[in-house]
């Protein structure tokens, strides 16, 4: 093809080209690397001076080979122009394209393609990519509990229970899960809020965890892990038009789940800023100044929470707990309790306690009234079973007819995976004193979160000795989010390329020595800070070499960019 057609083909109207950081979106809805359109053409080069293959870019050429390593997709004409197309980024629904997820964003999509690359013989400065970006704990080497997965294959294999090999008591759970399940088999549909003697199971937790506070099955939804649960009930409490559109408050920085959710929704995202400099503390005084402004465009009505905090490691006191509730009575708001890393608490001093049960000790002025939904998950704390989606959330003061609505939302999507709510079973109706798993099941247990502890205490202490890096001790959950100085220089070049300057940190980092990190601007932060996330997961011994590496490198680039 020429070079004169194909420049007639890239000014037809129906080729749009986005430039977002390091990647390029066309107009079909297709991503790439930014210096990089295939198509019916050989190879059409677009280069982006942050590009990893900017010095190989050439001017359009209709013979060009790509450089070795990348993987050049064959596209139809009629793929990139869509004229003819009924669905097409211009008449796809707008919301979809304001969905944006930082921990699975264009960092994490090129280290993947780097990770292909190295495996195809690219030569690269490192010989792995040591992806920090996200909380897969069994991904980073973390190991099961092995009752967890005794009673799991019991169900999954019935055969397994005439077998002396597996112990009395995953055999008993193994048979009461199959007995509530249909057919007796963990492949058949379960009631939509899940199997009843779980929700049971659930409630009895709940009321052991909170000290005796009283806890109703029918009150227990089983959900596709704690985010199905956010979603729904952000989907109930979402309506209204202009200034009566709903306002969600949510903590900066967040998880964004939260924000991915209320864009898809149409909600009014309603930010109020976690205090850096006391350990990411809720301040109410930055409550009430965020309740004020959103007040004079939009109708906030849910205060969200994540507690122990994500991405900022923080463990939330009582005392900040009871005046979060006090706030939520007194100017009538639903609050979302996220407590999926309620077993990770490492700090001295700090504690785990439920929004529930300090609601209910502050009496029924309280109790009576609040309307609260909470979450767990079988994907966070010691277990770290994240692909199996389990999780459950527990409604309280829902107005009883808006409980229908849930149900019957619920039950939209069938049921949540029933393999999920078989581990959830297991994780709230863990093996007791006296049976045969209980010191196994104990020592595992134990072992996994001493040894979180140990690596959260190694992640602050050693990003501390950095010039130019300030991080707050981890107290809990799973991450790291220190505070990086980023010179001018660089902040500058960020911003000429259309990049957040830590996006733009963040990826010189991958490139250069392999490791992926979430920039934070991803999850949110105060103007003229920056930030990254990176999680506590990985192996004793590569955590030390990743810090080492994020040691040397931040020191390269302050050098650099000086």
């Amino acid at each position: 093809m020429s070079a004169s057609r194909i420049g007639q083909m890239l000014s037809s109207k129906s080729l749009r080209v986005i430039t977002r950081g390091n990647y390029r979106f066309f107009g079909n809805g297709a991503q790439y690397p930014a210096g990089h359109l295939t198509s019916g053409v050989r190879s059409v080069m677009i280069p982006s001076p942050l590009s990893p293959f900017f010095s190989q870019s050439r001017a359009l050429s209709g013979v060009s080979e790509p450089p070795r390593g990348l993987v050049q997709e064959k596209m139809t004409e009629n793929a990139v122009f869509s004229q003819n197309k009924v669905l097409t980024i211009d008449t796809m629904n707008p919301k979809v394209k304001n969905v944006e997820y930082a921990v699975r964003g264009p960092i994490v999509q090129r280290a993947v393609q780097i990770e292909k690359e190295l495996r195809e013989g690219v030569k690269k400065p490192f010989t792995e990519v040591i992806k920090a970006n996200i909380g897969d704990a069994h991904a980073m080497g973390q190991q099961p509990i092995t009752f967890f997965r005794q009673v799991l294959a019991l169900c999954s294999y019935p055969e397994l229970l005439k077998d002396n090999m597996f112990p009395e008591d995953a055999k008993s759970r193994a048979r009461r899960i199959l007995q509530a399940c249909g057919g007796s088999s963990l492949g058949a549909y379960s009631a939509s809020q899940g199997i009843d003697c779980v929700r049971q199971d659930v409630a009895r937790y709940i009321e052991r965890r909170d000290g005796g506070v009283p806890c109703d099955p029918d009150n227990v939804y089983l959900t596709t892990g704690a985010s199905d649960g956010i979603v729904t009930m952000l989907k109930l409490l979402v309506c209204g038009e202009g200034a009566s559109k709903t306002g969600v408050m949510i903590s900066i920085p967040q998880y964004p789940l939260y924000s991915a959710a209320l864009a898809e929704l149409g909600a009014v995202q309603v930010n109020y800023y976690l205090n850096e400099e006391k350990c990411w503390s809720m301040d109410l005084s930055e409550l009430e100044r965020s309740l004020a402004e959103a007040r004079k465009h939009c109708n906030p009505k849910v205060l969200c929470i994540i507690n122990p905090g994500n991405p900022t490691g923080q463990v939330q006191s009582r005392q900040c707990i009871e005046d979060v509730i006090r706030f939520a009575a007194k100017e009538h708001l639903f609050l979302m309790a996220d407590e999926v890393y309620q077993d990770n608490v490492y700090a001295e001093g700090c504690q785990f306690h439920s929004f529930k049960k300090v609601l209910f000790e502050l009496g029924p002025q309280y109790s009576n009234t609040v309307e609260l939904a909470s979450f767990h998950s079988t994907s966070k704390c010691y277990m770290g079973e994240c692909g199996f989606r389990g999780g459950y959330m527990e409604v309280i003061n829902m107005d009883p007819e808006v409980k229908d609505q849930l149900t019957k939302l619920v039950s939209v999507r069938l049921c949540p995976p029933v393999p999920g709510q078989a581990l959830m079973d297991l994780v709230v109706n863990s093996p007791q004193p006296g049976e045969p798993s209980y010191t196994t099941f104990m020592k595992e247990r134990t072992a996994t979160l001493r040894l979180l502890a140990e690596k959260a205490k190694l992640t602050e202490e050693i990003l501390n000795t950095v010039p130019g890096i300030t991080c707050n001790p981890v107290q809990g959950a799973m991450y790291s989010f220190p505070n990086i100085s980023l010179p001018q220089k660089a902040i500058k070049e960020a911003k000429a390329l259309g990049q957040a300057p830590d996006m733009f940190y963040c990826m010189k980092m991958l490139e250069e020595t392999g490791i992926c990190l979430v920039p934070g601007s991803g999850f949110g932060q105060k103007d003229g800070t920056y930030h990254f996330r990176m999680t506590i997961l990985p192996p004793t011994d590569k955590l030390k070499i990743l810090l080492a590496k994020v040691k040397e490198f931040h020191q390269k680039f302050t050098q650099q960019y000086s």
